[in-house]
C-alpha cells in the first residue's frame, strides 16, 4: 500500500473517531436546574401567613446517591416574639417525580443567630440523600416546609403548583421507589451536579459545547499524531 493510501485511511479513522465521540457527547442528558417562586401558605400558632421565597435546589454526586441542597432566598414566616439563637429547627420535603416518585426528607440547622420580633425568618439551607432505585430523568420539587420553635410548630404548604427546581438523569440501583433521609442539621451548600458526580449542573448547551469541542479536538490531534508518524515512517530511507 503507497504512502498516500495509508495517510489517507489514518486520516479517515480518526474524523471518524471524532465523529463517534461527538454523538456520545450530545446523547448525554444534563441537568437542568433553575429558582423557582414557590408561595407558602404557613400555618402558624398565631394564625395564617403567607409568603412567597424563591426556591433552589442543587445536588452533588455521593456514592450511590445524591446529597440534595434546598435554599430559600427569603423568609416565609415570621414570629411575634424574638427567637434566641438556636430556637428555630427547619426542615422540609422535596417531592421527586419523573422516572420514580417519592420524597426526600431534608433538615438544616437551627438559626446562629436570635431572629428579631415580627421580622422574615430566614430558612438555613436544608439538606438530604437522595438514593435512586430507578433509572431516567428525574424532577425536585419543593414542597412542605416545617418550622419548630419554642415549642410550637409551623407547616407551610406550597399552594401555587410549583415548578421543579432541579431535573437530571440519575442511575438507578435496581427495585422500585426513592430512598431518603435528612442530613441530621448539616448545612453544606452543595453546588449540584446533575448527573455524573461532581460537577455543576448545567443550565445551558455552552457547556456541553466546550465539552464536545475539548474531546473532539484531543481524537483530531491523536489521530494527526498517527497520520504523522505513518508518512514519516513510509519516507524513512531504507538501509
Amino acid at each position: 500500500m503507497s504512502n498516500q493510501k495509508r495517510t489517507a485511511l489514518a486520516l479517515t479513522a480518526a474524523l471518524t473517531t471524532a465523529m463517534a465521540g461527538s454523538v456520545v457527547l450530545m446523547a448525554a442528558p444534563a441537568a437542568h436546574a433553575e429558582v423557582v417562586d414557590v408561595n407558602y401558605q404557613c400555618q402558624t400558632p398565631i394564625g395564617p401567613k403567607a409568603a412567597v421565597s424563591p426556591i433552589d435546589i442543587k445536588s452533588v454526586k455521593s456514592g450511590n446517591g445524591h446529597k440534595l441542597t434546598m435554599s430559600f432566598q427569603k423568609g416565609v414566616s415570621s414570629s411575634p416574639v424574638e427567637l434566641g439563637k438556636g430556637a428555630m429547627n427547619p426542615s422540609a420535603v422535596i417531592e421527586v417525580g419523573g422516572a420514580e416518585t417519592g420524597k426526600v426528607q431534608v433538615s438544616g440547622p437551627a438559626n446562629a443567630e436570635a431572629i428579631p420580633a415580627n421580622t422574615p425568618i430566614k430558612i438555613s439551607d436544608l439538606s438530604g440523600t437522595y438514593a435512586p432505585k430507578k433509572s431516567g430523568e428525574v424532577t425536585f420539587t419543593a414542597g412542605v416546609l416545617t418550622i419548630k420553635a419554642l415549642g410550637t410548630t409551623t407547616t407551610c404548604t406550597p399552594k401555587n403548583s410549583p415548578a421543579p427546581s432541579l431535573q437530571l438523569h440519575v442511575e438507578g440501583a435496581g427495585g422500585s421507589g426513592a430512598s431518603t433521609g435528612g442530613s441530621g442539621g448539616g448545612s453544606t451548600t452543595a453546588g449540584g451536579t446533575a448527573s455524573g458526580g461532581g460537577e455543576l449542573p448545567k443550565t445551558g448547551p455552552l457547556d456541553s459545547a466546550a465539552a464536545l469541542g475539548a474531546l473532539g479536538g484531543t481524537v483530531l490531534l491523536t489521530g494527526a499524531a498517527g497520520v504523522l508518524w505513518l508518512t514519516r515512517r513510509g519516507q524513512r530511507p531504507t538501509g
